[in-house]
Formats: C-alpha cells, structure tokens, sequence
C-alpha cells in the first residue's frame, strides 16, 4: 500500500495513478525533469552555510511500510519515543500531519511528520530560502541502503530533497554514514553506481559542485568505533576521484574531532593521515565535544586554528561543525533532558564567531531536522507534551534565523561580534 501524495515526488508532469509501491519508487530514481528555480551558486562550497539532513523519519500510513521509524521504539507512547525535541507541524497540510498519543500543554493534539512526504520535505526547503540557509548535506546510510525497505526509504528521501533543492533554489549532496571495511565500502560503490545511473545525480541541476566537480562526502572515517579497513578507504578515494564513470568528485570526509592528532575517537595509526591526505574536503564532528561557553571557546582554539593550517598547507578546504546544543533523553534515558542547553542561541552563535575568526567561509550545521539528539534548527516548539524539550520560549523559527544570520557573518554582512544578532 501506498500514499497517493507520493505522486508528488515523481519528476514526470503526468505520471500514471495505477502505479505500485515498488514503480512508484523506480520513478523517483529517473533524472530529474521538473521545474529548477535559480538560487545559491551550486558551483562551491565557498560561502555556504550547510545542514545535515537525516530525512530518516517515518509514520504509520506514509507508504514507506517502516512505521514510526526514528520517532520510537515501535510506537511513540510515553517511554517508548526516541526523540527530545517536538517539530512545529502548524504550516503541514492535513494530510503531512500523523497523529500521535501525545497533547501540548493547552490540550492541542501532538502530531508528527514523515520525511517520505515530498510536500514536507519541500516545505523544509522552502524555509531553507526563506531565512538564508543555502542547502543540505542528505544522509544516506550504508547499513539502510543494503536492504531492500532501508533503500526505498533512502530512494523516498533523496528524491524529496532532490526536488526541493531544485524548487527553492537551494542545493545539496549526498553523505554516506558508513561503516570504512570492505563489504560496506562495496556497497556504498554499489550504490552509488545506481544513483549515477539511474537518477543521473551528479548531472541535477541543484547539485553542489566544488573545483568544476561534484561533491561527494563519506562520513564516519577512521573512528575507533567504525569497522576500519585503510587500504580499502584510500582504494575507494582513488575511486571516486579517478573512476572514468563514476568518478571525477571532490571528495568531502566526516572525521573524528581530533583526527589531526590521532587522539580521542580518531584511530592512532599512521595510515590514517595518508587517508585524509587524498581527500579534499575534511569535517571534524564536534557534537557533544564541549557542555559550556567556556569548555566551547577553550576546545575551539585549541583546534580549529592548526586544524584549518594543515588543511591550507595541503591545498584541502577545512569545513568545520557548529550545532546548537544537545539532548537524548527519550533515546538513552541515562542521560539528562537539556544536557547542553542552547541559551537562546550563544552556544551556536559563539561556534560560528570562532570559525569566522580563523578565516573559514563555510560551514556545516549540525543538524537540520535531528530531534533525537536535540540539535535540530528547524521548526520545533516551544510547548511540546510533557516529557519533551522545547526551545526555551523562543519562537520555532529562531534557529532558522539564526543560521541564515551565520551566512550572513560568514559573507561579511554582518559584523563580527559576540553579542547576538538582533531581529
């Protein structure tokens, strides 16, 4: 069974009503034929202020046959959600809205969304413009995609952001979160191959494109607790930048916080350098690395500084992690509701000061739409049901505001100052 809304995701002007679950998805794997609004310059990364997207969200009844997938443990009951942080579904059409057990405080039902219904992950895109944010990194993940209802989903999703880039004139890439040992970096080969193939990606219009080439990021690279397999990582490197089909890409890697030093999460092996040294653009993850301003600003200058000199001195772009703050209570229990708390925006904003100070032009916003973890920046509430995070009394907008105010720091409209921007 299938949604009809679905529909909206296909890229043909009159596509067929009869069409199966199954066909519905081969057509979202067709080049891109709709409309494509000029917008953010797809041809760098220079300038940009860029999001995760997880698009990993699904509902009972939205086609994708995985129920309320990330929202729970099979169900959103009390005890048995996953997630901290409630979305601001007010702008969702009827149909884009799953209703849940749960109430706000003034009685309103509590709904959700799926990230399978294309009108909802257009309308994300639609807020990226409205306030400045310039696209999203997709996250496809290579333990998702070797199944065959994990792929589908992963299918739904890309599409959707697909599309929504295209309508918004906004742009995007895919990120693999991936396991580094050989079968999983087979896999991710594999799917690759069909992405190119199949939705001819590389080729969209709203692709992100960096140095004349497009931009493909692989996360999760030398962590200690990723399965690791050097020659094999730097075997697939050479693939993607070399491959006369399916390569010719700028290769971005998601590495550990402290990978120039090879402490922390980072693998201590030497080989793990030679690695990072065939990429061209390095992310070091930094969520959860400090609780505090103080520990924030500390961490910051102990790193950035030298992490984007090595990154110059070898002719590679150093992209750095900002998120706004931090909780997953309702996913590990263990751990406090509000472990690090936002405070109206300084946690962020003094992340964004420090890449700025050191000279980097873009950046990477942990996370758009993550409500487990609590560092979403899209709309969420302020008044969610009894168990959940809010944002502190703050409009659902503020951190889609404060983001776009980031670019605008980044490009040299604003000036560079501690106190935050004003409305």
């Amino acid at each position: 069974m299938w949604a009809p809304w679905l529909l909206l995701t296909l890229t043909a002007a009159d596509p067929p009503a009869n069409l199966t679950m199954e066909q519905v998805v081969a057509e979202t794997m067709r080049p891109y034929a709709g409309p494509s609004v000029a917008g953010v310059d797809r041809t760098t990364l220079r300038g940009k202020v860029l999001c995760g997207y997880q698009g990993w969200f699904t509902a009972p009844g939205d086609g994708a046959g995985r129920g309320w997938f990330h929202w729970g443990r099979g169900s959103v009951e009390a005890g048995r959600a996953t997630f901290d942080l409630w979305p601001d579904v007010s702008e969702l059409a009827a149909d884009e809205r799953f209703a849940t057990p749960h109430r706000h405080p003034d009685g309103r039902p509590a709904e959700l969304f799926s990230s399978v219904h294309p009108q909802t992950v257009a309308r994300h895109f639609q807020w990226m413009q409205q306030y400045g944010l310039d696209g999203v990194f997709v996250q496809r993940f290579a333990s998702q995609v070797r199944s065959p209802v994990g792929r589908r989903h992963c299918n739904l999703a890309l599409a959707n952001c697909r599309r929504g880039a295209n309508l918004h004139g906004r742009t995007y890439a895919v990120m693999y979160d991936m396991n580094w040992g050989a079968e999983d970096i087979e896999g991710v080969k594999q799917d690759w191959r069909e992405l190119v193939d199949r939705m001819q990606i590389t080729r969209d219009p709203a692709y992100l494109h960096e140095g004349g080439q497009p931009v493909l990021a692989l996360w999760g690279c030398a962590f200690t607790h990723y399965r690791w397999d050097a020659a094999a990582a730097a075997a697939l490197l050479d693939w993607l930048q070399h491959d006369p089909t399916y390569g010719g890409l700028t290769v971005m890697l998601g590495v550990p916080t402290d990978w120039r030093t090879l402490n922390g999460d980072c693998r201590p092996e030497p080989a793990v350098h030679e690695v990072y040294a065939k990429a061209d653009i390095l992310s070091p993850w930094m969520v959860g690395r400090f609780g505090t301003p103080a520990a924030r600003d500390q961490r910051l200058a102990a790193l950035w500084p030298a992490d984007r000199a090595w990154c110059a001195e070898r002719g590679k772009t150093f992209l750095p992690v900002v998120w706004p703050g931090f909780s997953w209570h309702n996913l590990k229990p263990e751990s406090k509701l509000n472990a690090i708390p936002r405070l109206g925006g300084e946690f962020l904003w003094g992340q964004v000061l420090a890449a700025k100070t050191v000279g980097c032009d873009s950046l990477y916003v942990a996370m758009f739409d993550e409500v487990d973890e609590g560092t979403a920046i899209f709309k969420c509430v302020s008044d969610p049901p009894e168990g959940f995070l809010g944002y502190e009394g703050l409009p659902s907008d503020h951190y889609l505001w404060l983001t776009g105010q980031a670019g605008r720091l980044l490009r040299g409209e604003l000036p560079l100052s501690r106190a935050l921007p004003t409305r």
